[in-house]
């Protein structure tokens, strides 16, 4: 008899999600494989971050599952869906770290709110967490407020890695970041998904970071997933977002860099 197949980290079947007469999604379906880093992109309005919030169970879709290692996020069973949610971490797109916590206590939140880490353990991780993401211990006293851009997108990291997550959920990772930030958190990402080897879907309307980190690309258009593979099986399909995305100048030189 052979061994069961691994899951996929997420498996969407069948997904619809209507808002009153309005369709945003019909009958999805996307595999994504573990280990993975699938790069999500498609028009204003496309329905890019609903799907995101769909995946880590922020919205239920209107029809259709959504499994992640397996399991349904919103499986009715509250201590699957708890277990179920310890495995994937999500990071926003303006970082949504907490403006009364100290960057320390923005790190430190989800491993207290876990009640199994006595406050030493909590130091040693916070700390660990920090040093990941190439911040120092005299960081921790800061308050966003107090914090660049830049950092504010690496403190959120350090708390999305604080529980060690097999699936980071990324909703425009580098937006607000200039060129040269934007391309060291990339290079960060890609680091830290080598050493620790969590899966990566996210969703981005930035080219470099696109080809910087994603190994396969899915485009959402026209209510559906119409595309999904390599940035060079993507490019060969003809569709007008497509042409418009990838065949810009830009997109040709960004393509180029990731052949690089």
């Amino acid at each position: 008899m052979s061994a069961p197949s691994t899951p996929p980290a997420i498996e969407i079947r069948g997904l619809w999600t209507r808002y009153g007469e309005t369709v945003i999604h019909r009958d999805i379906d996307l595999a994504v494989p573990v280990g993975e880093m699938l790069g999500l992109v498609g028009g204003s309005g496309s329905g890019k971050t609903t799907l995101l919030r769909e995946i880590v169970g922020l919205l239920a879709p209107s029809q259709g599952t959504v499994r992640v290692f397996g399991h349904a996020v919103l499986d009715p069973d509250a201590s699957v869906r708890r277990m179920v949610r310890r495995r994937f971490s999500m990071l926003f797109q303006q970082g949504a770290l907490f403006s009364a916590l100290s960057v320390y206590d923005n790190v430190a939140f989800p491993l207290r709110e876990l009640r199994v880490f006595d406050e030493a353990m909590i130091r040693d991780l916070v700390l660990l967490k920090l040093a990941m993401v190439e911040l120092e211990p005299r960081h921790g006293r800061l308050m966003p407020a107090e914090l660049s851009g830049g950092m504010i997108k690496r403190v959120a990291l350090a708390r999305a890695l604080a529980m060690e997550p097999e699936l980071l959920v990324l909703d425009e990772p580098t937006a607000g970041l200039d060129p040269d930030r934007s391309e060291n958190f990339v290079k960060l990402i890609r680091t830290l998904q080598k050493e620790l080897g969590f899966t990566v879907v996210m969703v981005t309307h930035d080219l470099d970071t696109l080809v910087g980190l994603a190994t396969r690309i899915a485009v959402l258009a026209d209510q559906r997933i119409v595309a999904c593979g390599t940035p060079a099986e993507v490019v060969a399909v003809d569709h007008p977002f497509i042409r418009n995305f990838f065949c810009s100048e830009r997109a040709a030189n960004a393509l180029q860099k990731g052949k690089a």
